[in-house]
Order: structure tokens, then C-alpha cells, then sequence
């Protein structure tokens, strides 16, 4: 590979820019069980989520959607506690980016196969089930 960064997996969908941030913070204070501080959680992962895209690699923004479909798949799976409207939220964004990675040169859709089938079923139960009183 040359010295210059491959950039094409930037053009995908701006959604994980604009919604993650907010859905991810709610979901990470709520394991954390922090409720004073959410404008603050939201804009620490904005920053992340800055820095990833602009800094980052294809690679490293993978790692984060992947830390991302397992704190989906953990209040999905009620093992963790988190607002299952939000995590439903980044779970429709994740999988529809991963989705899209079809669309894209290298190995980033069969990387992310097993992510794409974890959030498949995330999504099914997150929409089926009533939230707990306790879960958000």
C-alpha cells in the first residue's frame, strides 16, 4: 500500500456520524449508571467518533461499530442495563453501514458478517420485546 490513507470507506452514509454519539453516550452512561452528566458523555463521544473519521482508519472505525454492536447485543440481550430505544437506534445504524460495506473494495463486509447477524437478531428482539421499567 502506498503511503497515502485509503478514504473510501468515509462515503458511506453520514447516519453513524450524526446518531451514534447521542445513542452511544446513552447507552455507555447508563451501564456506568451516570445520569448527571449526559451532555457531556454525548459530546466525549462525539469527539471519538471526530477522531476516528478524521484520523482513523477503515480498521479502527470497524473496532468502534464492533464496541458498538456489543453494548447493542448486551441490552438486547438484558445482560447489561441501557435505553432500548437507543440501542435499537444504533443498532439500525450499524447494521445498515455494515450493510453497505458490500458496496466497497477489501474485507470489510465479510469482517464484519458475524456483527452484521449479532445486530440482525438485536434488532428482531429490541423490537418485539417491551422495554423494562428499569432499563432506561
Amino acid at each position: 500500500m502506498s503511503g497515502r490513507r485509503n478514504l473510501i470507506w468515509l462515503g458511506l452514509t453520514p447516519e453513524p456520524e450524526r446518531e451514534l454519539p447521542a445513542t452511544v453516550a446513552a447507552l455507555r452512561t447508563a451501564a456506568r449508571r451516570i445520569t448527571d452528566a449526559p451532555a457531556e458523555a454525548t459530546a466525549a463521544e462525539h469527539r471519538r467518533v471526530e477522531r476516528l473519521i478524521l484520523h482513523g482508519t477503515q480498521h479502527g472505525w470497524l473496532r468502534y461499530l464492533a464496541e458498538v454492536t456489543d453494548l447493542v447485543t448486551a441490552v438486547a440481550g438484558r445482560t447489561r442495563p441501557g435505553d432500548r430505544r437507543a440501542a435499537l437506534r444504533a443498532a439500525e445504524v450499524v447494521l445498515d453501514h455494515h450493510r453497505m460495506l458490500i458496496g466497497l473494495p477489501g474485507p470489510g463486509y465479510d469482517r464484519t458478517a458475524a456483527d452484521r447477524s449479532a445486530l440482525e437478531r438485536a434488532v428482531r428482539t429490541l423490537r418485539t420485546t417491551p422495554p423494562d421499567g428499569d432499563q432506561g
